[in-house]
């Protein structure tokens, strides 16, 4: 079995403007990244739409047909304090969802070992009903909980090392045993949520946020002490990543310290947890990351470690 790089060409046609951080030149570094020849064994999947019933195993109906029928035939709408959409939105978000929903097949099919999904808009801050953070609808979600429905698993987890606090997702499964999400993230920072104390209605909850200025060492010990033991303890029968490279020492929007090696380290650590329970199932997602060089750089390095697992 291989790694599969899941992509398509519409999440380039989202476009919120020149001047916003979440841009098309976002994913063409990472893809420019990908195209390297240490790459050339990654299996080149094309992301499909989601369905409307996929996204609506956790975003209400309602909020689907607003979200979609928001989107422009020119121009941009702005559908929250810093989430735009233009006429390429919805076909980007719509595969962005899809693009988890695939990997989650085909791991779960044996088809591929792994995945990475370049995709864009990201989605972990979107709320069931609320687009927030440049996101629009909560891909890795979505994915969880296609898992279960279509592939009969059980526990699912979700572990985002955004430099954000993926509030979305934690608000999606704090109710939910059989559902767990862990989190580092800068504290205090947008979107205010990830206190070390939010813990879920079993424990599935795990937030380990980091003052900032911290470096990879502190990082490492967060993930060592808090988040691998009770994921490794939860033993997910898949794992998914909220791949998000912002907390890169270069990142504009935030102030951790971490470094390409960091990602390749925690992605190995993950994949170790993923062979322990899950029969090495992981499918990783594209969240934020904002300085293009180390965007790239991390992604790269995030990627040969799953080639390499």
């Amino acid at each position: 079995m291989t790694t599969q790089l899941i992509t398509h060409p519409a999440c380039l046609d989202h476009d919120p403007g020149p001047y916003h951080p979440e841009n098309p030149r976002r994913l063409e570094a990472v893809l420019a990244a990908l195209g390297a020849p240490a790459f050339a064994k990654l299996e080149r999947v094309s992301a499909p739409r989601a369905h409307d019933d996929q996204l609506c195993l956790v975003h209400p109906r309602s909020y689907v047909e607003g979200v979609l029928g928001s989107i422009p035939p020119a121009g941009r709408h702005q559908i929250d304090g810093d989430t735009i959409v233009s006429p390429g939105s919805e076909d980007a978000a719509l595969r962005a969802a899809g693009a988890v929903v695939a990997g989650v097949d085909a791991v779960c099919e044996g088809r591929a070992r792994n995945a990475f999904c370049a995709v864009r808009p990201p989605g972990h801050h979107a709320e069931a009903a609320q687009a927030m953070g440049f996101c629009v609808f909560n891909n890795v979600a979505i994915g969880a909980l296609h898992a279960r429905v279509k592939h009969g698993l059980r526990r699912v987890a979700v572990v985002d090392f955004d430099v954000h606090h993926g509030n979305g997702t934690q608000h999606m499964f704090e109710r939910a045993r059989d559902l767990f999400s862990a989190s580092s993230h800068e504290w205090p920072l947008y979107p205010g949520t990830g206190a070390a104390q939010e813990r879920g209605v079993a424990g599935n909850i795990v937030n380990a946020p980091l003052p900032g200025g911290s470096e990879g060492p502190a990082f490492r010990r967060a993930f060592e002490t808090k988040i691998l033991p009770t994921l490794d303890a939860f033993k997910p029968e898949l794992v998914i990543v909220s791949a998000g490279f912002d907390a890169h020492e270069l990142d504009p929007l935030a102030s951790l310290r971490l470094h390409e090696d960091d990602y390749a380290w925690v992605t190995r650590a993950l994949m170790d947890v993923a062979r322990a329970h899950a029969n090495d199932r992981l499918v990783s997602c594209l969240e934020g990351g904002y300085d293009l060089e180390a965007l790239a750089a991390s992604s790269a390095a995030h990627v040969e470690a799953l080639m390499a697992a």
